[in-house]
């Protein structure tokens, strides 16, 4: 057993997962969560592929509508606040899997709902585990991964997110219209079969095990990964780096601390890209089946085709930032994307929004963008807090894109129900990503560095 300085210590448990080589042990570990992110993903834009039967089996009006589609939004916003007490009180592994029973279970009661207020209600249980999962799951991951390659190793995890909503739609093609939509929500029970099978798997983080004292459990599970990792790679692992040492700043684990210091800048900006890429990101995406459709007079194929078109490129842009990240660093490609996004929206804005063809090219360049924003705040989240506060943080953020993901739905429907124009609609979607690019100017650079050196 390696320690650093002589004996175990929160700089001994960060030197020595800092010093593992990639090895089939990191697969396994990222499939495993990455498998509970991809459900999770697939179980969010379940209402969005549904919303168009919906609107005509339960003749809904615009507000029914939106508010069928916001219900889980708001589960997902408290379901973050308490899965990230729950993280940081009983561990990562074990808040991932009571979410993910949670969302499985739920999409079954949302599968026999008989109309629009009993869908609502078990969309909005749904919410709270899908909402209390993916932050805490990112963090987890973070926690493993080495700081030199840890941009590119945690993105190309939260590939599997882009991937869950592109499958979502894909499959919503052929199953909606064939067996309905009531199919697509029992498909989207399947998680409760991992989260049963998840402890056994998975074991926890030692960086939390010894910041809650238990440096036992800490040694034993560093010690068990680092015998996984040498069984895998089978060649005696380095020694731990003595520059990996750094104890971090001392915090009680308080949902306050987030607001003192140097924190309340790292908060501030935060939390305002979480609300600016999720608002832009579901004010499209959560009406663009039904745009297709009511507006453009397309037949529900081709709309959940143009859909998936988006979430395609969606899954490209995560995986071109995945593989930039670490040689850009956080700041330049969170400010680059959301350029990005304003560009294609605006391009869109002064096109007028004239045909869904149309629309679902320069949807999909925006996607793009959207998604690599995302899938940056998921790793940059949980690099800006000491792991007493590291879930609560990260799961902060994700209230904000709660309510991003509220607002902007409900902002797009207000406009579409008041007979404003498409054009309307993706102006002012790309004034709030502007305004989220001068967000990013201000955030701090993580990049090469470990989760104690940004914390100490």
């Amino acid at each position: 057993m390696t320690t650093v300085a002589g004996k175990p210590g929160l700089g001994s448990i960060a030197a020595r997962l800092e010093r593992l080589p990639h090895s089939r042990w990191h697969v396994k570990v990222r499939f495993l969560i990455g498998a509970v992110t991809f459900f999770e993903a697939f179980d969010q834009l379940l209402a969005a592929s549904a919303l168009p039967v919906l609107m005509k089996e339960w003749h809904l009006t615009t507000g029914q509508a939106t508010f069928a589609v916001t219900s889980a939004s708001v589960g997902m916003l408290l379901g973050a606040l308490v899965a990230g007490w729950l993280g940081d009180r009983i561990g990562r592994v074990r808040t991932v899997a009571l979410g993910v029973a949670v969302t499985g279970l739920a999409s079954l009661a949302v599968a026999f709902s008989h109309d629009i207020g009993t869908f609502s209600l078990f969309r909005f249980v749904q919410g709270l585990g899908i909402g209390g999962v993916v932050p805490v799951a990112a963090t987890y991951i973070n926690e493993i991964a080495r700081s030199d390659k840890r941009g590119r190793f945690v993105l190309l995890y939260e590939m599997i997110f882009p991937a869950g909503l592109a499958a979502a739609t894909l499959l919503a093609v052929w199953v909606v219209p064939t067996f309905g939509w009531r199919a697509m929500f029992v498909v989207g029970t399947l998680p409760v079969l991992i989260a049963a099978a998840l402890p056994r798997q998975v074991a926890e983080s030692p960086r939390w095990l010894l910041a809650r004292g238990r440096t036992a459990e800490a040694e034993a599970a560093i010690s068990r990964i680092e015998a996984e990792v040498a069984r895998a790679t089978a060649e005696e692992l380095p020694p731990p780096s003595p520059g990996t040492d750094a104890p971090e700043e001392t915090v009680r684990g308080r949902l306050s601390e987030l607001f003192r210091g140097r924190y309340l800048r790292r908060t501030a900006v935060l939390s305002g890209l979480w609300f600016v890429a999720y608002y832009v990101n579901h004010g499209i995406s959560t009406w663009l089946p039904s745009l297709y459709t009511k507006q453009f007079g397309l037949d529900l194929t081709t709309a959940l085709v143009y859909t998936l078109l988006s979430n395609v490129t969606g899954l490209l842009g995560t995986f071109v930032v995945a593989l930039l990240i670490d040689r850009l660093g956080r700041r330049p490609a969170l400010v680059g994307a959301l350029v990005g996004t304003v560009l294609s929206l605006g391009v869109l804005a002064l096109a007028g929004a004239t045909s869904g063809a149309q629309v679902a090219l320069f949807a999909s360049c925006t996607t793009f963008f959207l998604y690599a924003i995302n899938a940056a705040l998921y790793l940059y989240s949980p690099e800006l807090y000491p792991t007493a506060n590291r879930a609560r943080g990260a799961a902060f953020g994700g209230l904000w894109n709660r309510i991003g993901v509220i607002l902007g739905p409900v902002t797009v429907g207000a406009i579409i129900g008041a007979g404003g124009s498409l054009a309307l609609v993706f102006a002012q979607l790309a004034a709030v990503a502007a305004v989220g690019a001068v967000i990013a100017w201000f955030a701090v650079e993580t990049k090469g560095r470990t989760l104690e050196e940004l914390n100490s």
